[in-house]
């Protein structure tokens, strides 16, 4: 579909919330994990549902009422940052509130959303805050909720402060907002607000005045598209990466993911068997490495880069588990780093997706406490914030998790159809990783590059083999 150029989201209403209850919980300083992120924009995502069986009226009022109910079990989204005296940066939840604003997009249908090649513009006015970097929640909303009605469905878009949130801590407290608006008397998942490890430092991010911008162009020209994986189409990858025949090995799989990821070691203990593999490292290269590794090889060969030219490919690893004592799953904030792997564009070429999923394998494989405890002291010597971009044409940078549990925000009438983000940090080469609808190890991969490399991506057979759909 065509949209009209006058077609635009309007605003019907906007108001602040404000808790349920008034907040006990004490400042909480920002860790070296949340301080590099005031330079980034806010985390913009959200889910697209079907149209509720009752009126948009009543769908605000339960939604106000429930967002003031979460906000009592997450105080510190309803607070502000505040820098002390001697320059080191806190959230205080002092229930200032967030906002809300009820959008009308009546001239968008689902199918005008779920059947674009590229994925809309109109999309990215689902969204509050556009264009916010994190260091304003200083006198800004910490989140900002958006819910758009559609002619067929609800958009409800969460744009979320990233010095306070990395992912998990995002999807948690949109899985609780969807949990308390069906009804949930007892949230499932309590936040952890600990500030007690090696996170919490005493160092002190100098920042210049008026705050700190982004460090990529966000008006650069770029093409978005959701690629689409099934399962099937995954594990070809891995028993190619794996040199087998295309065959689950699931007991090594869920140990890799109730090692790494908190949301899964919450819904089911570990196995005798997994136990015991998990005192060894496996070697085994992940599905989710080799689907990288097929991203970093088609994007390589589409950018048409020299051979002697270095790449990089960034992956976001979740801390909580790495670290020794544990964070706790839940824990609040911000507790990822990101790990670069490097070769050149002639070896990635050269050489076949085993070879490249090998390369991001050993780079995970070597992520443990020590390696964590080693990029926070280097932090600590020179403090900074993180640098966001494709600076030297030859960067992929690989975020989010098909981990998190993005479908499981059931509000009260069904499933998302769909999951989306905004226009915040987009750039060429940013990718991000979603789960698949269907589940069962689907994976949606969100792709961000510039409109050549796009084409070209879309021109490799090798890469679009194993691409099922593209939204």
């Amino acid at each position: 579909m065509l949209f009209s150029t006058m077609s635009r989201t309007t605003t019907v209403s906007k108001c602040s919330i404000f808790p349920s209850e008034d907040s006990t919980l004490g400042d909480l300083k920002l860790s070296v994990s949340d301080l590099p992120m005031l330079s980034c924009h806010y985390i913009q995502k959200g889910c697209l549902f079907t149209r509720p069986p009752f009126p948009i009226s009543d769908l605000i009022s339960l939604l106000k009422r429930s967002l003031s109910t979460t906000l009592s079990h997450f105080p510190p989204l309803a607070g502000r940052l505040f820098t002390d005296s001697d320059g080191h940066i806190y959230i205080t939840s002092n229930d200032a509130g967030v906002d809300f604003t009820h959008a009308n997009a009546s001239h968008v249908r689902i199918r005008d959303i779920l059947g674009s090649i590229d994925v809309p513009h109109q999309v990215k006015e689902f969204f509050s805050l556009d264009g916010m970097v994190s260091f304003e929640g200083h006198f800004r909303p910490i989140l900002a909720v958006q819910v758009t009605e559609l002619a067929d469905g609800v958009f409800i878009g969460c744009s979320l402060n990233h010095a306070v949130t990395d992912g998990t801590s995002f999807w948690n407290f949109f899985n609780t907002f969807a949990e308390v608006s069906r009804g949930i008397k007892r949230i499932s998942r309590t936040p952890d607000f600990s500030r007690e490890s090696v996170l919490i430092s005493p160092a002190v991010l100098k920042l210049p005045t008026g705050g700190p911008k982004i460090t990529f162009d966000a008006d650069a020209p770029v093409r978005e598209r959701i690629l689409s994986f099934t399962r099937e189409s995954i594990l070809k990858l891995k028993a190619i990466a794996n040199n087998q025949k295309c065959e689950v090995n699931r007991v090594v799989e869920l140990m890799g993911k109730q090692r790494h990821d908190p949301l899964a070691r919450l819904d089911g203990k570990m196995t005798p068997l997994t136990q015991q593999q998990n005192k060894s490292k496996t070697t085994e290269i992940s599905s989710f490495q080799a689907l990288s590794a097929l991203l970093w090889r088609g994007v390589t060969r589409a950018r048409k880069l020299p051979a002697s030219k270095t790449t990089t490919f960034r992956m976001a690893v979740n801390c909580r588990n790495r670290l020794e004592p544990k964070l706790e799953p839940l824990y609040f904030g911000n507790a990822i780093q990101s790990i670069p792997t490097y070769a050149s564009a002639g070896d990635i070429l050269a050489h076949d997706l085993r070879w490249c999923a090998e390369q991001l394998n050993k780079t995970v494989l070597a992520y443990d406490d020590a390696t964590v405890r080693s990029n926070v002291q280097d932090w600590e010597r020179d403090p900074r914030c993180f640098p966001l971009g494709n600076f030297d044409g030859a960067m992929l940078t690989m975020g989010s998790s098909p981990r998190f549990p993005m479908y499981d925000n059931d509000f009260g009438w069904g499933r998302p159809m769909a999951v989306r983000s905004g226009k915040a940090n987009k750039f060429d080469g940013k990718i991000s990783a979603f789960p698949g609808r269907e589940g069962g190890g689907t994976v949606d991969l969100e792709v961000i590059l510039a409109p050549e490399t796009m084409d070209g991506l879309e021109s490799d057979q090798e890469f679009m083999q194993y691409v099922s759909s593209g939204y």
